[in-house]
């Protein structure tokens, strides 16, 4: 009797594996010729961390430079926050914000204690590079950058 209830689940669990497999042939495929095609990212992505425009000023970031993302941060991948005072201005305006990407967890902690949301995630999915200092963003620098494509 065992033997039998045996070979009866044996068969059902090969129907059902040859079920998955007959499902999986006649689904269409999902192949994209990369890097000519892409896929389309979903919104809520996370990238790497990037400096927000103010909406008053947008050639100017939001960020205070308060260290609030650089003491909260549990991996230490924010290295340096630094700033200036400019004149005519009533607060800091950042001028370095180094961001080690290689040791970054994306928990999000930076973007959620900022207290003047100016960081975000970025969509950018597709970081490459030979050497580990690559990932080493200057999060100004690539403010800027985005500011002159734009």
């Amino acid at each position: 009797m065992k033997v039998v209830r045996d070979i009866v689940k044996g068969a059902v669990s090969l129907l059902v594996g040859m079920g998955v497999t007959i499902k999986a042939f006649v689904s269409p495929t999902v192949t994209v010729q990369y890097p000519r095609q892409t896929l389309s990212i979903s919104p809520k992505f996370r990238g790497h961390t990037k400096l927000v425009a103010d909406e008053k000023n947008p050639d100017k970031t939001r960020c205070i430079v308060c260290g609030m993302c650089e003491r909260n941060c549990p991996s230490h991948s924010i290295k340096k926050v630094e700033g200036e005072k400019k004149e005519g201005e009533k607060t800091k305006t950042v001028t370095e914000y180094i961001l080690n990407f290689t040791t970054c967890s994306q928990c999000g902690i930076c973007v959620e204690t900022c207290p003047v949301d100016a960081l975000a995630f970025s969509s950018d999915y597709n970081p490459a590079g030979y050497r580990r200092e690559d990932f080493y963003y200057d999060l100004v620098k690539e403010f800027e950058k985005r500011r002159k494509s734009e």
